[in-house]
């Protein structure tokens, strides 16, 4: 049986002190020129203690894909110092440290972005009620590229990994999702040519990190398993992806979740735990996070016997900074999030995050 507390290989080099990660979750707190500010690195050290993994916020990998007031940069080279501040406060808790990189697309805000210039995969209507603009063919093969080169900068800040955030709308699952990608080229059309950047990008990352880094560096891959529009994605198309992505040298995949317990909607074998059905399709091939509205032991080992083989913490570490030193010493934590939110988020943190319009927290 699986066991919380126990040590965990994510491969042959890489081994991780317990099966708890912390999940990413925007923090809107950034400086003013999306370096990390103080405030933050505090919120990492806070945590950084008990989980055996901490996967930061995500940092945008190009100008026009920032998708957040007080969102981390890591699309220019003088971002490297920034990001290595990140990199050195989680290590220094001894959790493995892990920058998610991410393109929000056409979920990206004119007023966030040079020009007010949005893309996605097709023209679109933006968040902002705005219509985005489809990348180009060329601008498509440079964005991939804007993925491996924000990988090498996470080498370079002494990163231990970067995860690809190919889920929650974001500019991937753009690409991968009928809804989203109405294209006619190559990165177009049939089920194979919108598996085409997803994968493209999981290669060239792959590619940096075989020449800037060595086999200890962790790529992980995010998905969203369904979406709820007609043409959205399916089950039976996550099925299909994740079974690609278990075929290339990734470290491990991470289901995005709003609640770990969830079910399919749309699958041709019908309602089943959608854990359990990735993990029955990996066969140990890949390790999966599971993720999604955990917040006691009790529901962190039902994850683990769901299918996951490691478990992501969100609000509950929130909540709880010390959630993972607590209940491995069998002590109380509190589960209830309004009972203390504005306590454990440092209040400097705090004061900023609730500065930004629209601040929802969450993974």
């Amino acid at each position: 049986m699986k066991a919380l507390f126990e040590k965990f290989k994510l491969n042959e080099e890489v081994e991780l002190r317990n099966r708890l990660v912390m999940a990413p979750m925007t923090t809107y707190s950034a400086n003013e020129d999306d370096t990390v500010s103080d405030e933050e690195i505090t919120y990492y050290k806070e945590r950084a203690e008990g989980a055996g993994m901490i996967i930061t916020a995500c940092a945008y990998v190009a100008a026009n894909g920032k998708a957040f007031p007080g969102q981390i940069a890591a699309h220019e080279d003088r971002y490297i110092p920034s990001l290595r501040r990140i990199a050195q406060a989680i290590q220094q808790g001894g959790a493995k440290a892990v920058l998610q990189i991410h393109h929000g697309g056409r979920q990206s805000y004119q007023h966030l972005v040079p020009n007010g210039d949005v893309v996605s995969a097709s023209t679109a209507v933006t968040i902002e009620k705005k219509e985005a603009r489809a990348l180009t063919l060329e601008e498509t093969k440079d964005m991939v590229k804007a993925y491996a080169e924000a990988t090498r900068r996470a080498i370079e800040a002494g990163f231990d990994g970067v995860e690809i955030h190919g889920a929650n709308t974001y500019l991937i699952q753009q690409y991968f999702s009928a809804f989203t990608n109405k294209r006619t080229d190559e990165y177009g059309g049939t089920f194979e040519n919108r598996l085409r950047f997803p994968l493209e990008v999981v290669n060239e990352v792959i590619k940096v990190k075989n020449t800037y880094a060595d086999e200890k560096f962790i790529v992980g891959y995010r998905f969203s398993p369904e979406e709820p529009e007609e043409g959205g994605i399916t089950m039976d198309d996550t099925v299909k992806l994740v079974d690609n992505l278990a075929e290339t040298p990734l470290t491990y995949l991470h289901i995005s979740l709003g609640d770990f317990k969830s079910e399919t909607h749309r699958y041709k074998n019908g309602q089943q735990n959608r854990i359990a059905v990735i993990q029955n399709l990996l066969k140990g091939r890949k390790p999966l996070i599971g993720v999604g509205s955990i917040y006691t032991r009790e529901e962190a080992e039902q994850a683990l016997q769901l299918g996951a083989d490691l478990v992501a913490l969100g609000r509950a570490l929130l909540i709880e900074p010390h959630w993972v030193e607590k209940v491995q010493n069998e002590e109380n934590v509190v589960t209830s999030y309004d009972e203390k939110i504005d306590t454990v988020i440092p209040a400097p943190l705090m004061e900023k995050i609730l500065s930004r319009p629209g601040w929802i927290p969450g993974i």
